[in-house]
């Protein structure tokens, strides 16, 4: 795949860029998206001491946010403006973390915490490493007839002010949880 890119720079509070690329392939534009966690205040609903909020965007997949206490846990991201969010990227992992590997999430948008709508639900496996969840898919049709093949890709990015990742169930039913990063990407508003 070819690539031709188009730069434009945003007024943020530290300089961001996001790019229009050509894909010579496919002949469509498309959107590179950045990861804007940066721009978000984060907040967790519980911690245990020493296993913190710092530990999901220290970039070292060996720490980990431990959660402490019932079910659900929260990790909510408030935008000082509106973004434009198309993927969250989670880090987990089964095998060293077992019954504290979330097992079910829920990926909720909002203008605040007030009105958030569960935009995906996830039911992981045993998950190790990090998993790409696109909030919005669209169909792609590849060939024409009866060889045409469907496939999911990304769809187009969805606005909030809020976003928030809850884990409603653990492997083995586990009480609390362990996440070893989080990062959202999009573009910012």
């Amino acid at each position: 795949m070819s690539l031709v890119s188009y730069g434009k720079s945003l007024s943020l509070p530290t300089p961001r860029l996001f790019l229009l690329a050509y894909d010579t392939t496919t002949e469509r534009i498309c959107l590179i998206v950045i990861d804007i966690g940066n721009l978000a205040k984060w907040s967790v609903s519980s911690r245990k001491f020493g296993f913190g909020l710092q530990h999901l965007r220290d970039g070292n997949e060996e720490t980990f946010w431990q959660s402490e206490g019932p079910q659900p846990h929260n990790i909510d991201l408030a935008f000082p403006r509106k973004v434009y969010i198309s993927s969250v990227h989670i880090c987990l992992s089964h095998s060293n973390d077992d019954s504290y590997t979330p097992e079910r999430i829920g990926i909720l948008l909002g203008t605040s915490h007030y009105d958030l709508v569960e935009v995906r639900s996830l039911h992981l496996d045993k998950p190790d490493g990090w998993g790409i969840y696109a909030l919005r898919t669209v169909n792609r049709q590849i060939g024409e007839g009866a060889d045409a093949i469907v496939e999911k890709e990304e769809g187009p990015p969805m606005p909030a002010f809020h976003v928030r990742v809850q884990i409603v169930g653990n492997h083995l039913n586990g009480k609390d949880t362990h996440v070893r990063g989080i990062r959202v990407f999009g573009v910012p508003g």
